[in-house]
């Protein structure tokens, strides 16, 4: 019989199942890392995205620099009527608040002793002349005395002499006849100019004595009428600075007004006078300006805001407040699109607003590309897509740059 022979196979050596769980980890891991490394290639080439930005293209232009100061309307003329002679009001001749004329009778005064003195004055003129005609009478006779040999020298130096005093007391007697007159038309007071005449301060019967301290009433001329407004020496100073320097140009010398209640005053006015001289106290030098006032709209004494160009800017650059940021310490910043896309942060510096908008004095300059939309998205040197005010989204999502070529495997 033969034998079969069978092989029998003998297992091999087991390996523990602790040792083969860290292997299949390492081959997994090796796997991802492989996966990372290949989309790491694949995007090796893409730019960051681009935020999209509203922006407008600075402009620059002629501006004229309007300065808003604080005034007072003062009459053109005024004048107070005080009476010249003592006597008793007799009649008010004029409605309180009306126009006059120059020379119309505002009130009558008694003049019942002014005409009685008058009299005396002429009454004396006559005297005089009389005397002077008996004077001359004799300084002839006693001339052809002498001439004749028949009166002594001594007569004739005597009537001559009295002939002359009787000439010079007929001149005195004539010149208190004009004081006479002039107090007995000065019981008529008139309006020593033309304009509107104030309120009354006496009534009929009241005393009144020559040159007395109170006023019997004003009269003011209203049309044209006078501002007078304050400004600080030192913005004076400053103007007349950039002036000189030529970064400004005199302005004009037209000013507008604008009334206590808001509104503006239709009539515009014209600056006459340059402050001459500063104010100690105030630091202030006045500047005045002639006003129309044909309807009679001002007043004396009202408070005004005066609008005065005083300079043009040739070269203003005027700004969106959007586009112009501040930090803590106030200092401002503008966001610029230069040509390559990319960021530029300047500091700027700014004056007043007009117009809502900042004027702008340094850091700008024409045909910059200012940020005004999505300003607090991006910074110094970021790349941005920029577009005209008002087209940009400010919740859309950022434009992706355009992709650089892949590198070859």
């Amino acid at each position: 019989m033969t034998a079969s022979t069978h092989r029998v196979s003998q297992p091999g050596p087991r390996i523990p199942v602790p040792f083969a769980r860290p292997t299949l980890w390492c081959v997994g891991l090796a796997l991802v890392l492989a996966g990372c490394s290949d989309g790491k290639a694949d995007g090796a080439g893409a730019a960051p995205p681009a935020v999209e930005v509203g922006v407008v293209t600075v402009v620059s232009q002629p501006l004229a620099l309007e300065t808003e100061l604080a005034g007072r309307t003062v009459a053109a003329l005024s004048a107070e009527v005080r009476p010249q002679v003592t006597a008793l009001v007799r009649e008010r001749l004029f409605k309180e608040g009306s126009l006059v004329k120059a020379g119309q009778a505002l009130y009558q005064l008694d003049s019942t002793s002014a005409e009685a003195a008058l009299r005396v004055a002429q009454a004396n003129v006559a005297k005089a002349q009389a005397t002077l005609s008996a004077a001359e009478m004799k300084a002839a006779r006693q001339a052809a005395l002498l001439k004749a040999e028949v009166s002594t020298p001594q007569d004739n130096e005597d009537a001559q002499a009295a002939l002359l005093q009787a000439r010079a007391e007929v001149q005195a007697a004539k010149a208190t006849q004009v004081n006479a007159q002039v107090d007995l038309d000065r019981t008529r007071i008139v309006a020593p100019i033309a304009g509107r005449v104030d309120t009354s301060t006496v009534t009929r019967g009241s005393l009144v004595t020559a040159n007395q301290t109170t006023a019997l009433t004003t009269v003011q001329q209203l049309d044209p009428i006078w501002v007078d407004v304050a400004q600080s020496s030192a913005d004076w100073l400053r103007l007349r600075r950039q002036l000189d320097s030529g970064a400004l140009e005199k302005g004009e010398t037209a000013v507008g007004l604008t009334l206590e209640d808001g509104s503006r005053y239709e009539h515009d006015g014209v600056l006459q006078v340059q402050g001459v001289a500063v104010d100690a106290s105030s630091g202030a030098m006045t500047l005045r300006a002639q006003v129309p006032n044909p309807d009679g709209l001002l007043l004396p004494g009202m408070y005004v805001r005066v609008s005065l160009n005083q300079a043009v800017d040739p070269d203003a650059i005027l700004v969106p407040q959007a586009g112009v940021t501040r930090n803590a310490r106030g200092d401002a910043s503008a966001m610029v699109v230069k040509e390559d896309g990319s960021i530029e942060k300047r500091a700027v510096k700014t004056a007043a607003a007009v117009n809502g908008q900042w004027r702008v004095t340094e850091g700008l300059k024409s045909g910059d590309r200012l940020v005004v939309e999505g300003v607090a998205k991006v910074k110094n040197g970021q790349i941005v897509h920029a577009v005209p005010m008002g087209a940009a989204k400010a919740d859309a999502a950022p434009v992706a740059a355009p992709a650089a070529p892949a590198a070859a495997h």
